[in-house]
């Protein structure tokens, strides 16, 4: 058979096969999510995440520094507090001395080279559970800005080196934007959720943190799953509002959304491996369904070729952990 193109012909062998590799994943590409807890000496085993923990503070300093000697250099530490720290202003949130500010502090100090994303929403804080301020069953966009702003510049102060609004009030980038800037944080990047879709993958996060709302659901603020170009709008919004980053999540089942922001903005693209795609592949390698790791490794390089420069992901650890045996 005469044939002008054989593509085979590039594939026949590992090296060339990895010489002509258009994707690769880098232990540096990755943000590792943490969970932290009240307490002293607590490492808590998340039952829908199995490897993954909340842990107290000192615990949590012990998982960084393991992680630094696999190469992993950057962290997005999420707190998970009681009932009774929790209220419908979050006031805790910026409170000084709370257990995510000592937290955030400690980090820095302990590992000044690492690069910290830190966490601004309400729903950590909020007795309502909610990402917003809960007036007669309304979450309120302009009234929650302004305790976004008091979150992220205590977080800035404390040494966070980005914030990453997480809950999807409109203007908030631009609110941050200038609260950090006119207390002289001008140097501290925000990485914006900017297509945070209402995604039924979260469910695992959730039991880890107790953040669910507390009636009926976050719809009203997070994006419809059916929707594509209104990303488009929230990406064209954030960046015109100074965001120095654009994430998608979650990542798995949005790979459609991170291409389209890749392609279309000059910014560095992230996007959130979230705790329920983590959760599925656990379930079903236990299960002896699938291989773990060669699924965790399809995923994770899916990702990375849809366009995403940052992957926030549970896997992180794992995957740094093979590389550094590789």
């Amino acid at each position: 058979m005469m044939l002008l193109h054989r593509p085979r012909r590039n594939r026949q062998a590992e090296t060339l096969r990895q010489m002509l590799a258009e994707t690769s994943l880098q232990t540096a590409d990755f943000i590792y999510p943490l969970f932290l807890i009240e307490g002293q000496n607590k490492a808590i085993e998340i039952n829908s995440m199995p490897n993954i923990y909340r842990l107290s503070l000192d615990k949590l300093l012990e998982e960084v520094a393991q992680c630094v000697e696999l190469g992993i250099k950057a962290f997005a530490p999420f707190p998970s507090l009681s009932d009774d720290k929790k209220d419908k202003y979050g006031t805790e949130s910026y409170r000084k001395g709370s257990l995510y500010l000592e937290a955030i502090a400690a980090l820095k100090k302990n590992f000044p080279d690492i690069v910290l994303f830190t966490d601004v929403a309400l729903d950590p804080y909020s007795s309502d559970g909610h990402d917003g301020v809960v007036e007669n069953g309304i979450i309120l966009n302009d009234e929650t800005l302004p305790i976004l702003g008091k979150m992220a510049v205590a977080q800035a102060q404390a040494g966070a080196d980005f914030v990453a609004p997480s809950d999807m009030m409109d203007g908030r980038v631009g609110y941050l934007r200038q609260a950090l800037d006119a207390a002289g944080y001008t140097q501290t990047g925000i990485l914006a959720y900017t297509a945070k879709y209402a995604s039924a993958f979260y469910g695992p996060f959730r039991d880890a943190l107790d953040s669910a709302p507390r009636f009926g659901d976050k719809k009203t603020y997070q994006m419809n799953p059916a929707n594509r170009k209104e990303a488009l709008l929230e990406a064209q919004l954030d960046f015109e509002e100074s965001a120095d980053m654009l994430m998608v999540k979650p990542a798995l089942s949005y790979l459609d959304i991170i291409s389209d922001l890749n392609q279309n903005f000059n910014l560095p693209i992230a996007a959130y491996n979230v705790s329920g795609e983590y959760a599925m592949v656990k379930a079903a390698a236990q299960k002896g369904w699938i291989d773990g790791e060669k699924v965790m490794l399809e995923i994770l390089l899916s990702i990375k070729r849809a366009g995403a420069k940052v992957i926030l992901s549970y896997f992180a650890k794992e995957f740094a952990s093979l590389r550094k045996k590789a």
